[in-house]
């Protein structure tokens, strides 16, 4: 048996107010069309679901039974679509961020603050991923959006937006002031310990070919799991290490190492699943992040 949802929803309204025409009204329809509806239920269900009186509508003790079942459903369907309304209107809704530790850093935090000012009700789930590791919570639909540094992962299920550029800074501690206060040329900087990310990450597969490009080859002393580690290894005099300028704010006992050249330039860039419209939060969110890179 198959009965439209129309006639439950018509059911419903006038069971909760006991009149066909106050449920005409809330539902901006006819009392012909209600009354039709009700008895088209009633004929389909086999037994009579209200008593008509000259004060209304009154259930009958199976309408009553009915009515326990369906009010449950509508209450959670209507609150269902409220929720959703009010996403829309940027009250509620949810943003999931696969985020690079670098990306995190150097763009999203700052929005993110702005953000979140302005949208209190949206409810925000910041993952720490690596590139790869982020890029594929986008393929399988684990994220909405993506934030990531360059190199990426290429695939044709996704399409990527820059933020912005920027390039690393070398830096070091002052137990190898010997690196400060003039230009280093790449081959005498490798003759010190490196602090570098893992040979997994994308981070040592840029610097590997970056040096190479050199003549040089990039092995580091020491591989960090994450880029938060670097800058407190440097700190401890254990080595020179690459880290962005935003890293560096407030840091007074680490020195830039001045390069003859400067390191490789790097890219943040979005990345969501091709043809996936976002909601609303979230393209809000991606707004924002190029509205930054717009204004730098």
């Amino acid at each position: 048996m198959y009965i439209s949802y129309d006639y439950y929803r018509i059911f419903y309204y006038v069971a909760r107010y006991g009149s066909i025409t106050h449920a005409a009204k809330l539902l901006l329809n006819s009392q012909p069309n209600l009354t039709r509806a009700i008895k088209t239920l009633e004929s389909e269900l086999g037994c009579p679901l209200f008593i008509r009186n000259n004060r209304g509508m009154a259930l009958t003790s199976e309408g009553e039974r009915l009515f326990d079942r369906v009010a449950v459903a509508m209450e959670n369907i209507e609150a269902g679509e409220a929720e959703i309304i009010a996403s829309r209107n940027m009250e509620k809704g949810s943003v999931y961020v696969a985020a690079s530790e670098l990306a995190l850093h150097c763009a999203l935090l700052p929005v993110l603050k702005a953000y979140r000012a302005q949208h209190p009700g949206v409810r925000l789930k910041i993952s720490n991923h690596s590139t790869p590791q982020a890029i594929d919570a986008i393929k399988n639909g684990a994220a909405d959006i993506a934030v990531v540094t360059t190199p990426t992962v290429q695939s044709a299920v996704v399409e990527e937006k820059t933020i912005r550029s920027f390039r690393e800074t070398a830096v070091c501690s002052a137990a190898f002031s010997a690196l400060t206060g003039r230009r280093v040329g790449f081959e005498e900087l490798l003759r010190f310990p490196i602090i570098s990310l893992g040979t997994q990450t994308k981070s040592y597969e840029l610097y590997s070919q970056f040096f190479a490009e050199e003549g040089l080859r990039f092995q580091p002393d020491i591989e960090a799991a994450t880029a938060d580690q670097i800058l407190p290894m440097v700190r401890a005099d254990l080595g020179v290490g690459f880290v962005p300028q935003e890293f560096l704010a407030g840091a007074q006992d680490v020195s830039v190492i001045e390069t003859e050249k400067p390191l490789p330039e790097r890219e943040i860039r979005i990345v969501k699943r091709k043809g996936q419209p976002l909601s609303i939060a979230a393209k809000e969110l991606e707004r924002q992040l190029l509205h930054r890179m717009d204004r730098a």
